[in-house]
């Protein structure tokens, strides 16, 4: 698995041979300079209630076992969450409110994340996001998305066995999942359908396989602080996942 010369991290995704390998190339990666830049100035700077922590600083991986039913997708690591954690949605408001609702229906084994070495683990759902860099003001551009996109697209077909739903957690990564999608084999309507809270899609792939799709708004503050994202909508999002990943649904 050795780089030949000229080859990004990114590049060698699609030669990665399971989830685990795919991770720690994720960990290796400077594909983008200008998310480099950003995760390493955020690490030495700090915020001030976190400044005698050491930073992670670096690519965040994606999170969850390598045979889920569910894949959750997200957006980008937060500057003083995930970048400093190392875990995705870990050490933020955003992690608190989606890990709750994860240990609410079973899918987490506490309420709560705070560290990458808290305890924490995920049953039938892995979490991951279109870019694994920390963007300036939480904005990837889409040359970083689709730069970043390899990684995904090896994600899924590393989970192919035994995954059944993605939930995406807003607009953004709604976008960036069918790109993907539509690049790897599988059969997208034209047009592609918009995001939106509990929508739902069906795909198939050219294999035969099938995926659902549901969008859910994602747990950034502004949705959960105002209301826009009460934990009972996203406990129905990730119920109904459940079901159709149980079969009770999926025929």
């Amino acid at each position: 698995m050795a780089a030949s010369a000229g080859q990004t991290a990114p590049d060698r995704a699609p030669t990665m041979p399971d989830v685990a390998h795919l991770d720690q190339l994720i960990t290796e990666c400077f594909a983008c300079p200008r998310l480099v830049a950003w995760r390493e100035q955020v690490a030495h700077i700090k915020r001030a209630s976190f400044a005698e922590q050491s930073y992670w600083g670096k690519a965040v991986p994606g999170f969850g076992p390598a045979d889920a039913a569910m894949l959750i997708v997200g957006l980008a690591p937060a500057a003083h969450g995930a970048n400093r954690t190392g875990r995705m949605f870990t050490g933020d408001r955003s992690g608190d409110f989606l890990f709750a609702a994860m240990y609410r229906v079973g899918l987490a084994s506490q309420p709560t994340a705070w560290a990458a070495d808290d305890g924490l683990t995920l049953t039938g759902a892995r979490i991951s996001s279109p870019v694994h860099c920390a963007p300036p003001e939480n904005k990837p551009t889409p040359a970083e998305r689709d730069r970043c996109s390899p990684y995904l697209a090896r994600e899924l077909e590393l989970l192919a066995p035994t995954l059944r739903s993605v939930v995406v957690l807003g607009a953004f990564g709604w976008q960036a999942l069918f790109t993907v999608l539509s690049a790897g084999g599988w059969e997208i309507p034209r047009p592609r359908p918009k995001f939106a809270h509990a929508a739902e899609l069906a795909v198939h792939h050219r294999s035969g396989r099938r995926l659902t799709i549901l969008g859910c708004f994602h747990v950034s503050q502004h949705n959960t602080f105002t209301g826009r994202l009460t934990p009972a909508m996203l406990d129905e999002v990730l119920r109904h996942a459940q079901s159709i990943n149980n079969g009770s649904e999926h025929e």
